[in-house]
């Protein structure tokens, strides 16, 4: 990834900090659906691609000391993560973008195109726009600088097993930022924008705000599937393609305001 800088990853992998996602009777991992028709299974697996072992053998641990997920498998370089990617077909695969620009890049692309569903979360080390949108373009589900926490680290691998979108609160600005600047022209038209209701209109603040379904929830004190049933029928009624394009629209139509200077 151009502008990509190869180097020890900054999570501060500390098992202490992390604590499994809260579980709700119908909500939990194995009942759960994702955006599509299948479910989230009862432990996610996972595959750790980073070029230090040391780093692999953290988030393994990290990992591992969850109820939830499981580490399917560990590679050091691209290609020997589509291979395992294609052999194991874990349900996310945590990566380093310090791995080479066109290297990580190719491999996303590969591991995406091989069958069955399996979401990608990039480890960046990089936060121009270059290479935030090389990852999205090349079909990265989540990006997570690396000075994250590792709650946040765990978090995001749920949200993506999940099959959502998950951007850090600062690589959201800069995507959000752009994409108001360059396409200005996608904004609905003020008859589409009064066909959401005041809680669809809620919701989509929400989103913009960069909450996942399940933070909606607790937010509005609702339960999680009728927060994907908001964001569903605001994405449907908008012609908005993703949750990306959702988030863009509620800035360009003022339906929140951008705090970037």
């Amino acid at each position: 990834m151009a502008g990509a800088a190869a180097g020890a990853t900054d999570l501060r992998l500390v098992p202490a900090l992390a604590e499994p996602a809260p579980v709700r009777g119908a909500d939990a991992p194995s009942g759960s659906a994702r955006s599509g028709a299948s479910a989230v299974p009862a432990v996610i697996r996972t595959l750790v691609v980073d070029s230090h072992r040391l780093v692999r053998a953290g988030i393994r641990a990290l990992v591992e000391d969850q109820p939830d997920l499981t580490v399917a498998g560990e590679a050091a370089t691209g290609e020997d993560a589509v291979a395992l990617a294609r052999r194991t077909r874990p349900d996310v695969v945590v990566m380093d973008a310090g791995l080479g620009g066109a290297d990580v890049l190719q491999s996303i692309r590969q591991i995406l195109a091989a069958p069955g569903e399996v979401n990608v979360l990039l480890l960046m080390n990089s936060e121009t726009d270059q290479c935030i949108f090389e990852a999205l373009q090349a079909g990265a589900r989540g990006l997570l600088v690396k000075d994250s926490d590792s709650y946040e680290l765990l978090h995001a691998v749920r949200v993506v097993a999940n099959g959502e979108a998950l951007l850090s609160p600062r690589l959201m600005r800069r995507v959000i930022t752009r994409f108001v600047s360059l396409v200005p022209s996608l904004g609905p038209a003020p008859d589409q924008l009064a066909e959401l209701t005041a809680r669809e209109r809620e919701v989509m603040a929400l989103v913009a705000g960069g909450l996942s379904n399940e933070e909606i929830a607790d937010r509005l004190v609702i339960s999680p599937a009728t927060a994907k049933t908001h964001v569903s029928r605001a994405l449907r009624k908008l012609d908005a393609r993703d949750r990306a394009q959702l988030v863009g629209l509620a800035y360009e139509t003022g339906l929140v305001v951008s705090q970037c200077a």
